[in-house]
């Protein structure tokens, strides 16, 4: 494949996937869980932030270092070996990217129709849904180059409504008092300080994720082991402060009781009026569909990093680069159709009003982030063995990095886990997200040991 993207692409594709409907939406998600308090929410950001820039510099080091087909793939597989970087790369390909991508096709969708007046859990919601991400990653598939810039484009006029929002909020709430008076409110929440923190830590990991995904397209971007290092660190710190700022800025805009009920939606009309509150909700369609494009150009790319490498089902089909487009159509396209599934999931196991899945219900916005964050564990513990580096970059980057994902996988078994089962078992039902989860990433885990072959291709 082609060396077709450069440091702005690179820069956009980090800050534009991550970057899009997650601090929209998992703002309301946060003061629902700590009961409105603001200061546990921005304590919150500023430790998944944390989180995610210890991760983003330890993966900054190996971007140095190893470059070939998929940037995380090849990570796993310089430090662990082929088998390991064959698992992730499956789970890459069949739970994670298409799991966060449905999840941003429906919120696409979402502030698409709330502006034709479709309910956010309707059927035409997530039709069209379904269309979008259908035509997303036709693009991707046909015109790559197209697909890039509609990355960089998209990111620029994500920022406008996110930079409104930081600076006329903070200034508004700050001489009006609302802004003090929701930090004021915060000591009257109901929630534990450990408890809001956790659901708010795992709620944000949405909102932060992605970054990750910039690196599946090292192989195609211009001086990459300068480039992608770079994008990755800058991208991290911009995001970061972007996402403090505008949350104090929502919380300058309206009472927290208001955010609670009707998000950010509402928060941008009382600020601008109903014109442009309405025109800054076409903002953030803009903005969640860049986010959309980004994770498609991620997910058409997961499959075909197997087979690259000889592994997973029909490698030669795969793995095959189109001529006209030099992109993998097929596996373009099969990532389109699992992202279908998963967003079919989604919506029977989170917003449909009788819960189609029982007990294998769980939310697949969270919980498949924090599981990929538990395999970026052995990658940063073999980094250890590598004498190449100085003791900085070989012991304590990487020793904070697991002790960030270990932080975070701790939240997600507290939150999803041991919270929801005690709230479940106090109505006398039984209710733990985690262990079902962990049973369905077992069975997709387990069907991937029949794709591996000891003769596949070795990246060295």
């Amino acid at each position: 494949m082609e060396k077709r993207y450069g440091l702005p692409t690179a820069i956009a594709l980090v800050v534009g996937i991550v970057i899009g409907s997650g601090i929209f939406f998992k703002t309301e998600s946060v003061l629902n869980v700590t009961d409105g308090n603001v200061l546990t929410g921005v304590l919150a950001i500023a430790a998944v932030g944390l989180i995610a820039f210890f991760c983003v510099y330890a993966f900054s080091i190996l971007a140095q270092k190893y470059e070939k087909v998929n940037g995380l793939v090849d990570y796993a597989e310089a430090t662990c070996g082929s088998k390991y970087a064959y698992y992730l790369g499956w789970y890459m390909t069949f739970i994670y990217t298409p799991g966060i991508t449905s999840v941003l096709g429906w919120v696409t969708a979402r502030y698409l129709c709330q502006l034709f007046g479709f309910g956010i859990t309707s059927g035409e919601t997530l039709a069209v849904a379904g269309l979008i991400l259908v035509a997303v990653a036709f693009v991707n598939g046909v015109a790559p180059k197209l697909a890039g810039k509609l990355q960089v484009s998209t990111t620029v006029i994500k920022l406008i409504p996110l930079c409104l929002m930081a600076v006329v909020g903070i200034i508004s709430g700050l001489s009006n008092g609302q802004l003090m008076q929701n930090f004021q409110a915060s000591a009257e929440s109901s929630v534990s300080f450990v408890g809001g923190l956790s659901a708010s830590v795992v709620a944000l990991a949405f909102a932060f994720e992605g970054w990750i995904l910039a690196t599946t397209i090292n192989a195609e971007l211009k001086n990459s082991k300068k480039n992608l290092p770079l994008a990755l660190i800058f991208g991290i710190i911009v995001i970061v402060a972007i996402y403090i700022f505008y949350y104090l800025g929502i919380c300058g805009a309206i009472t927290k009781e208001e955010l609670m009920a009707s998000g950010s939606t509402q928060a941008f009309k009382n600020l601008f009026g109903n014109g442009w509150g309405t025109l800054l909700s076409v903002f953030i369609v803009v903005s969640c569909l860049g986010t959309t494009n980004g994770l498609v150009m991620a997910n058409s790319r997961n499959l075909y990093s197997i087979a690259a490498r000889g592994h997973g089902p029909n490698p030669k089909l795969f793995g095959k680069v189109d001529e006209a487009s030099n992109m993998p159509m097929n596996s373009t396209f099969f990532g389109a159709l699992i992202s279908m599934v998963w967003m079919v999931y989604f919506f029977g196991a989170n917003l449909s009003e009788k819960n189609w899945f029982g007990l294998f219900s769980f939310d697949s916005s969270e919980l498949v982030i924090v599981a990929l964050y538990a395999f970026y564990i052995p990658i940063f513990v073999m980094m250890f063995k590598d004498k190449e580096l100085g003791f900085g970059k070989r012991i304590i980057v990487p020793a904070l990095a697991i002790v960030s994902c270990v932080a975070l996988v701790v939240c997600a078994v507290y939150a999803h886990g041991i919270m929801k089962y005690q709230a479940a078992a106090a109505n006398g039902e039984f209710s733990f997200p985690v262990l079902f989860f962990l049973i369905i990433t077992a069975i997709v885990m387990f069907i991937a040991k029949f794709f591996y072959r000891e003769d596949g291709k070795s990246a060295k």
